[in-house]
């Protein structure tokens, strides 16, 4: 068995993120399985199966297309965190980049691995706190406070929040190709794909990422990657 502490770390946490996905399925399953064999609610596998197929046509695609995009960003163990806790896109992935961006790593590297896993940690504890707080103890009284000018802004939180994160990761990425060839795609999905083909508007997101990944890879400057990847081992 190898004493690396990154293989070790990386055996450690994809041990117990799978086992406390699987805990979270079966406590998710519990409620509706109790009413249907416990108490005898049990609509008939018609009616279960009408539920799946209509959830499955809307959310269905995001099973597939989150996973591909979010993998490359968070990690392998913060991939297990980030899909038990939720909001990743406002939330976790925003913290994230703030975090390595903040302690100067290279995202797919061991440093940037165990700095995601922290600024998860950090974000869903301050989530939880604030919860408690402004919701648990203080409820709706707080939002009775705030005028309503102010409320109107809260739809451009998330926006504000993003915009700021998405300029912070250009200019901390040095594969200046790579970003280039990001941002191409992310226009060409939001202003050519999407338009052109408006049933593509769930998935597009995952197109875009994929076609980034394989021209990134295609059109990358060899010298340019060498030199990056020797700096990345002497930071990681």
């Amino acid at each position: 068995m190898s004493s690396d502490p990154v293989v070790l770390f990386r055996r450690t946490t994809s041990r117990w993120g799978q086992g406390t996905m699987l805990a979270g399925l079966v406590i998710s399953l519990a409620g509706p399985m109790y009413l249907m064999f416990g108490l005898g609610y049990w609509p008939g596998f018609a009616a279960v199966l009408q539920a799946w197929g209509a959830l499955a046509a809307v959310f269905g695609v995001l099973w597939i297309v989150e996973p591909i995009t979010y993998y490359p960003m968070l990690g392998p163990a913060s991939t297990y965190q980030a899909f038990m806790i939720g909001n990743i896109s406002n939330k976790l992935l925003p913290s994230a980049m703030a975090a390595q961006n903040a302690v100067g790593t290279e995202q797919g590297t061991a440093k940037a691995e165990i700095t995601t896993v922290m600024a998860i940690i950090g974000a869903a504890t301050v989530h939880l706190v604030s919860l408690l707080v402004f919701v648990g103890f203080l409820g709706s009284w707080v939002v009775s406070l705030i005028p309503a000018s102010v409320q109107q802004v809260f739809d451009y939180v998330v926006p504000a929040i993003l915009g700021p994160v998405f300029i912070q990761a250009v200019m901390a990425a040095r594969q200046r190709r790579t970003v280039l060839i990001a941002l191409l795609c992310g226009a060409a999905g939001s202003f050519v794909l999407v338009p052109l083909v408006p049933s593509t508007s769930v998935y597009a997101m995952a197109v875009c990422a994929i076609a980034s990944v394989l021209l990134s890879v295609l059109l990358r400057d060899t010298a340019e990657s060498a030199a990056e990847n020797d700096k990345s081992e002497v930071s990681a």
